[in-house]
């Protein structure tokens, strides 16, 4: 069992900054009509959108994370028009109605990412790692905010055919390092990991990798975990994504207890319990993630 905490002020824009020395909660907006799990979607009005970004913010999350692709397998594929006009209906209403929020964006495209933060994101979020778009990282350096690592192979539609490992954590540690190198020589300074929960990587793996994420501390850069409602549960359990709560919630445990930083999750409310109790056994940070 791990409590070190990577030591980390991301800086955001603006000159704020994030410590990430604390555990922080991520909140899953889905802008998506085929979102895995169906509470996450909210493919509605931006009121309701608002509506739905205020309660997370009430419950305690520090970032919102918007995205407009499902990367789900087997999602059906939309375009940069349709993805960006999704994620801008969105953004632009939340950052009016709560400009002190921390928006990241969930996208695999560079010109997706860029529209976003030009509206008002502050984080990219890229479940390609930077294998789907050539250009992210330039774009990443081009826009000075901080960018999310994930760790996967292939596409949506191939992801589950590429999980073949030698040793699953050296691989996923090595082929994240490379990914940080080349970061880092194209300018960007703020860089989260995120292992990629779900992402080649079948249940078992899963949980090989939740039991090994203190590995993952070598890297010296914080970490984003996120297994909220995932299959790794719902087909572990025999139930559905619907009931897997309960799960995500033990499991968000271990995830703290191994070092993660940052919970992605669909029920705020929830992990930021998870952490209160993390915090009662093993201390916490006093004060807020984000300050001026």
């Amino acid at each position: 069992m791990s409590t070190l905490k990577s030591n980390a002020l991301v800086c955001l824009p603006n000159g704020r900054l994030m410590d990430l020395t604390r555990p922080s909660v991520m909140g899953i907006l889905n802008i998506t009509p085929d979102s895995f799990f169906e509470g996450s979607r909210y493919l509605a009005a931006p009121q309701q959108i608002v509506d739905a970004a205020g309660k997370m913010l009430e419950e305690g999350a520090s970032i919102l994370d918007i995205g407009g692709y499902s990367t789900r397998p087997h999602a059906a594929d939309v375009s940069i028009e349709v993805e960006t006009e999704r994620i801008l209906n969105a953004i632009e209403p939340i950052a009016k109605h709560y400009p002190n929020a921390v928006i990241s964006i969930d996208t695999f495209r560079s010109a997706v990412a860029k529209a976003a933060v030009k509206a008002g994101a502050s984080i990219i979020n890229d479940i390609g790692g930077g294998n789907l778009d050539s250009l992210m990282f330039g774009t990443v350096a081009e826009l000075a905010v901080p960018y999310i690592l994930m760790h996967s192979r292939g596409n949506p539609e191939t992801m589950s055919r590429l999980n073949d490992y030698h040793d699953l954590t050296v691989d996923v540690l090595g082929e994240l390092q490379i990914k940080v190198n080349s970061l880092r020589e194209s300018g960007v300074k703020d860089v989260i990991i995120d292992p990629g929960f779900g992402f080649a990587k079948g249940p078992r793996q899963g949980f090989e990798m939740m039991k090994n994420l203190p590995a993952f501390q070598v890297l010296g850069l914080p970490m984003l975990v996120g297994v909220s409602r995932k299959s790794m549960i719902w087909k572990t359990l025999g139930i559905t994504a619907s009931e897997a709560l309960n799960g995500t919630t033990a499991l968000n445990m271990v995830a703290l207890t191994n070092g993660a930083n940052i919970l992605r999750v669909h029920d705020v409310k929830e992990a930021m319990q998870t952490i209160r109790l993390y915090e009662e056994i093993y201390g916490s940070t006093a004060g807020s993630n984000v300050s001026d």
